[in-house]
C-alpha cells in the first residue's frame, strides 16, 4: 500500500525528538502520541482531536501503519497511562503557524496576467468540489484524440498503471515509472505484477479505503457507530449530520424511512409508529433475488437526502446532500415478511450533459462481496439500452467502485467478442458499444487494459487470451445473480425545465 501523505499507511509523529512523560485523561491533549489497545493489542497512535460524549471523554487516534479510513474514537478505557506518552514538540509547532502564516500571506498576493493559467471546465469542477484531478478522467480525454505511436506507448503505461490494481490517483511503490527505463523493460515488470482482483478487494477493505479525495480522509470522522435495521454498521468518512449527533456514542437510523435518531427511545417510539415498508417510490423490477425502486429527489426530498448522508458515511468523494431535485434514485431491495430492506442504490441526473448513467452508486458494507454491486451496474446500463443511449458512470469512481466497472466492463466484452466469434462475424469499438450501452472510451480503455487490441500487419485487431476465457468460464460457474430485462417495468421519464431543477 501507498505511504504518502494522509492517504495510505503512515507511521504516526515525526522523527524528531520528542518529551516522554506520563498523561492522564485530563492532560493528555491533540498531538500526543500512546499506546491504545486495537484489535486487541496495544499499538501506537496520534491524538487527532478530543470530545466529549454522553458516555464520556473521547479520543480520535490515527494507528501507527494503518491506513486513515481506520481512524476511530476510542472511550478512555482503550489508552494503556501507564506507559509514557510522546508529548507534542513546540518548537514543530511554531514552524507550522510559522508556515500557515506565510502560506496565507502568498496566497493573498494576485499573480499577473502572465502567470494566471487559465483552468478547463473538468478542472474547475473538480477543483470545486475539493478534488484532485483523476487520472482515469486524463486517460478517457486522450482517447478522443488519434494518437501517435509516440503517444500510443505513453497511453499504454498509463492504461498498465490502472490494470494493476494500483487505484489511480493514490501513490504506489509498485507503479512508480522510472524514466531510465525502456518501453520493453516496463512491459515486463508489468506483466510481472500480475492483478489479482479477489486480493486487491480484500486489501482495500482490510487496510482502507486509497482515497481519491486526500481532503476528506483528514477530516475526522464525526459518527462512531450506527444501528441500521439488524446490521451494526462503523462509518469509514465524515457525514454532514446535525453536530449534535457526533457527541453520540451510536445513532439509530430507520432501515425503512431513513429518518435519524440519537438515544434509543426515541428510535423505538418512531419505529412503532413508521408505516413505510419499502423506498417511496414505484417499483420498476421485482425477481426472486432483488427489487428495484425508481425515487424522483424533487418528489421524495426527504428520503432522498436522509440516503445521501447515509451513504456519505461510505463514500470518500460525495458531495452533494441537500440538491436532490435533479436527481434520480434507483434503489435495490430484498424483501421479507416485514419489508424491503436497503441494499444499495445509484443516483442518476434527470438530463446529464455528459451521457453520464450513473452519478453516485453505493452497495452497503454489509451487502458488499456478494455480486448486490454488480447488478446495480447491469441494471444502470439496462435502463440505458431502453433509453437507446450509450452510458458511462460519472468520475472519478470511488476504489471499490472502479474494480467493479473494470470487472462488468471485461466480463461483457469478453462474453459478445466470444459470441461474435462463434458466428464468425467481424465487430468494432463501435459496434460493441452500441451492443452492450457502453461509451467507445469505456470499451477502447477496457480492450486496452486487458491486452486485446494488437496492431498486425496495418490494421487493429481484438483478439481474446486463452487465460482470459478460462477466467470468463470459472467466473460464470461462480455467478449466480443476474438482471432479466424482460422484467423491467420502465419508460424513460420525460421531466420540465422546473423538475430538472432546484425548486421550492
Amino acid at each position: 500500500m501507498g505511504s504518502n501523505g494522509t492517504n495510505g499507511d503512515a507511521a504516526v509523529g515525526s522523527d524528531m525528538p520528542r518529551q516522554k512523560g506520563k498523561a492522564t485523561p485530563d492532560t493528555l491533549k491533540v498531538g500526543c502520541i500512546a499506546m491504545v489497545i486495537k484489535d486487541g493489542q496495544p499499538r501506537r497512535a496520534e491524538i487527532l482531536s478530543i470530545r466529549e460524549t454522553k458516555s464520556g471523554r473521547q479520543f480520535y487516534c490515527n494507528f501507527d501503519n494503518f491506513n486513515k479510513r481506520l481512524d476511530e474514537w476510542v472511550p478512555v478505557g482503550r489508552i494503556d497511562f501507564e506507559q509514557d506518552v510522546d508529548w507534542p514538540n513546540p518548537d514543530k509547532d511554531k514552524q507550522k503557524d510559522g508556515k500557515m502564516k506565510k502560506a496565507s500571506t502568498a496566497q493573498k498576493k494576485i499573480p499577473g496576467k502572465k502567470t494566471q493559467k487559465r483552468v478547463g471546465k473538468r478542472e474547475q469542477s473538480v477543483a470545486s468540489e475539493g478534488q484532485t484531478p483523476h487520472p482515469w478522467t486524463d486517460f478517457v480525454e486522450s482517447q478522443q484524440v488519434k494518437a501517435s505511436p509516440q503517444k500510443a506507448e505513453e497511453d499504454d503505461k498509463v492504461v498498465a498503471s490502472l490494470e494493476v490494481g494500483a487505484t489511480p490517483g493514490v501513490g504506489s511503490d509498485e507503479m512508480e515509472l522510472n524514466e531510465d527505463e525502456t518501453p520493453a523493460e516496463v512491459a515486463k515488470r508489468e506483466r510481472a505484477a500480475s492483478f489479482s482482483r479477489e486480493e486487491e478487494i480484500e486489501k482495500l477493505r482490510t487496510s482502507g479505503s486509497m482515497t481519491q479525495n486526500p481532503a476528506e480522509i483528514s477530516r475526522i470522522r464525526n459518527i462512531s457507530r450506527v444501528e441500521f435495521g439488524r446490521y451494526v454498521l462503523f462509518p469509514w468518512y465524515f457525514s454532514p449530520y446535525p453536530e449534535i449527533f457526533s457527541q453520540e456514542d451510536c445513532i439509530f437510523i430507520c432501515e425503512f424511512c431513513l429518518s435519524y435518531y440519537g438515544d434509543l427511545k426515541s428510535f423505538t417510539r418512531h419505529r412503532l409508529k413508521c408505516t413505510l415498508q419499502h423506498p417511496p417510490g414505484n417499483e420498476i423490477y421485482r425477481d426472486d433475488f432483488v427489487s428495484f425502486y425508481e425515487i424522483d429527489g424533487r418528489r421524495q426530498r426527504t428520503w432522498c437526502r436522509n440516503l445521501c448522508l447515509l451513504s456519505k458515511m461510505f463514500l470518500d468523494h460525495k458531495t452533494l446532500f441537500y440538491d436532490v431535485d435533479p436527481f434520480l434514485f434507483y434503489v435495490m431491495t430484498t424483501r421479507d415478511e416485514r419489508g424491503c430492506h436497503l441494499i444499495g442504490y445509484f443516483s442518476k441526473e434527470k438530463e446529464s450533459a455528459d451521457g453520464f448513467n450513473v452519478a453516485c452508486i453505493l452497495t452497503l458494507p454489509q451487502y458488499q462481496r456478494k455480486g448486490y454491486g454488480r447488478l446495480l451496474i447491469q441494471f444502470s446500463y439496462e435502463l440505458s439500452k431502453i433509453e437507446g443511449k450509450l452510458g458511462s458512470p460519472e468520475k472519478p469512481l470511488s476504489d471499490l467502485g472502479l474494480l467493479s466497472y473494470r470487472q462488468y466492463w471485461s466480463e461483457n466484452i469478453i462474453d459478445l467478442l466470444l459470441g461474435f466469434s462463434e458466428r464468425e462475424e467481424r465487430c468494432t469499438i463501435e459496434g460493441i458499444a452500441s451492443h452492450l450501452a457502453m461509451t467507445t472510451q469505456d470499451v477502447e480503455h477496457t480492450l486496452q487494459a486487458l491486452k486485446m487490441q494488437v496492431y498486425h500487419k496495418g490494421e487493429h485487431k481484438i483478439v481474446i487470451p486463452e487465460k482470459l476465457i478460462q477466467q470468463r468460464e470459472k467466473s460464470k460457474a461462480k455467478q449466480k445473480r443476474l438482471i432479466d430485462p424482460e422484467r423491467i417495468q420502465w419508460k424513460p421519464p420525460v421531466f420540465t425545465a422546473s423538475n430538472r431543477t432546484w425548486g421550492w
